[in-house]
Formats: C-alpha cells, structure tokens, sequence
C-alpha cells in the first residue's frame, strides 16, 4: 500500500439543520453552510488516503479553494468525491466535486438542465508524523 496518484473516496451527508448556513454562523438561509460543504471535502479526501497511510502518519488540511454553486436545502443528499490529483513530497493536492445524490457528472437534472452540481474545488493537505505534530501544536505557535 501506499499514497499514490489517483486514490478517490467519496462521502455522503443528507443535510440536517445543524449542517444550515443559519447553525454555522455563515448566513441567514436554511441551506447547506459553505463551511460544512468544505468539513465534508476533507472528509473525502481523509477517505482517500487513510487507509493507505503507514501507522503514525496523518495529514492536515493547509489551503482549499471552493466555489459553492447550488443551494441544498435540510433534507437533501449530497455526495462529495474527492480524488488525489498531486503529490509533491509530503504535499497532497486533491481535487472534489459535490453533487445532490442520484445525480451523476454529465447526466441532466429533473427538469432537464446540467448535472446539479453543489459545489467544486481543492484541498491540499500535509503529510505529518502525527505524534511531532502533536508535540508541536502542544507548545504553542512558534514564529
């Protein structure tokens, strides 16, 4: 096993008032908060990797870039898929795609438009020895 090019996961959440713009403290909407659209990103790509990590070894988040395309009311499904798409030493370069459930890429909605595509983006993440991580973080910032 091992981090490679390639490795996707996907995970899935059916949006529930604690995952609202309005519970988030991001906006005044009962829809899915850009915040927890990004939590569930990361959780893919967690997905993706995780099981492929050698004991004592994790990763952290370090940028994301997302656009937030679609409103998702409480109640609907929504499917994030992540794959790797670079890998630079320790730096992890992911690229997701968040759909409504049932819904494949290129396959026209319900009222015949394009595929309802919630949101897109990137995550880049670390490589790290979990327990120095640990240890650091434990000290404090150190510029």
């Amino acid at each position: 096993m091992g981090v490679a090019a390639g490795l996707r996961a996907s995970v899935s959440a059916v949006v529930a008032d604690a995952d609202t713009a309005i519970q988030a403290g991001s906006g005044d909407v009962p829809v899915l908060a850009t915040p927890r659209l990004l939590a569930l990103a990361e959780a893919a790509t967690m997905a993706a990797i995780s099981p492929h990590l050698p004991q004592g070894v994790t990763s952290v988040g370090t940028s994301a870039s997302l656009e937030h395309r679609r409103a998702s009311p409480v109640g609907t499904e929504v499917v994030v898929e992540a794959e790797l798409t670079e890998i630079d030493g320790r730096r992890l370069v992911f690229s997701f795609i968040a759909r409504e459930s049932g819904h494949q890429m290129g396959a026209p909605d319900d009222d015949g438009g394009e595929d309802r595509v919630v949101g897109a983006g990137t995550v880049e993440r670390v490589l790290v020895d979990r327990q120095a991580f640990l240890t650091r973080a434990a000290g404090g910032h150190r510029p």
